[in-house]
């Protein structure tokens, strides 16, 4: 949607980051991966400068970096850039010991809002996540507050990683406070990438008690791509929270999505009506403020 930003991206080489980066090259967009590893599309327009996030001199230094070796030609040391968005993060538990996961997690979120907000960048956009709702990685069979869950819920999950999560996006809301500037968190969903609808979409549908923990919703990759653009182009809004999430609910479309949760979770409350097969990790909010428009919805591939 906006063109021409100069863009750090981190955490770029992983299963978001791959398809989200070419979708901002295609709105004409300029990126420079900070991560561990190379892009793994070596025909991409994408160099990758190897950073170790929880340094906050090597942040500092990402952050005021050339996009490439070109750069060198352009006559101008590079200073920083319009639009910083923070991926990198160990993605779940049970990656590294939870204590080692907190701390990277929350140090390099720390890093990037600071570094960016003190350089003067104006759009930070980071990535939170549906595990802050807090049944993902709860131990055992756990429950709802209410549906749908959106942005004002009451957020209490029980795991190192949506801990890590949660403080992230307080430090998004410090920053934003002090720098007058616009931090987004997204709230992201379960990440599918094109191959996996084949793959995996059938096993969703017929055992739907598997997809408790993601609430039954998802993200297209190339739709975050939408979504961090859409991000990008509107400006004026502070702190703010979004689910990142496709519209609607993987399940059969034989009951509404309220009929089917009253099946699943039978006593849980809800807070408002429902769309006939609205996601209940709802994206109503990122639709109505950004305008997002679900492309790749999931029944186009089964």
């Amino acid at each position: 949607m906006s063109t021409g930003k100069r863009i750090v991206f981190t955490g770029g080489s992983g299963k978001a980051g791959r398809h989200v980066i070419p979708y901002l090259l295609s709105k004409g967009h300029k990126v420079l991966n900070l991560d561990l590893i190379p892009f793994p599309d070596p025909s991409a327009d994408v160099y990758t400068l190897k950073t170790d996030l929880t340094d906050s001199g090597q942040v500092f230094n990402g952050l005021t970096s050339h996009f490439n070796m070109a750069g060198y030609e352009s006559g101008s040391v590079p200073g920083p850039p319009d639009v910083v968005i923070h991926f990198a993060a160990y993605a779940r538990n049970m990656l590294v010991p939870d204590s080692e996961l907190f701390q990277a997690n929350v140090r390099s979120t720390y890093n990037i809002v600071e570094a960016a907000s003190k350089l003067g960048v104006k759009k930070i956009i980071i990535a939170s996540s549906e595990t802050v709702y807090g049944v993902c990685f709860a131990q055992g069979d756990a429950e709802y507050h209410s549906f749908p869950l959106e942005e004002d819920y009451d957020v209490d999950p029980e795991d190192s990683y949506a801990l890590s999560k949660i403080c992230g996006e307080k430090t998004a809301r410090t920053f934003a406070r002090r720098f007058k500037n616009d931090i987004y968190a997204l709230r992201i969903g379960n990440v599918i990438e094109p191959h996996e609808y084949a793959r995996d979409f059938p096993a969703f549908i017929e055992s739907p008690k598997t997809r408790k923990r993601n609430a039954w919703s998802y993200i297209d990759a190339r739709d975050l791509g939408q979504i961090c653009d859409l991000a990008i182009a509107n400006s004026g809004l502070g702190f703010q929270v979004f689910n990142a999430t496709n519209d609607t609910i993987t399940v059969k479309d034989d009951l509404s999505t309220k009929e089917f949760l009253e099946k699943e979770c039978p006593g849980t409350k809800f807070t408002r009506e429902m769309g006939k097969n609205e996601a209940p990790l709802s994206n109503r909010k990122i639709r109505e403020v950004l305008g997002f428009k679900d492309v790749h919805d999931w029944r186009k591939y089964l």
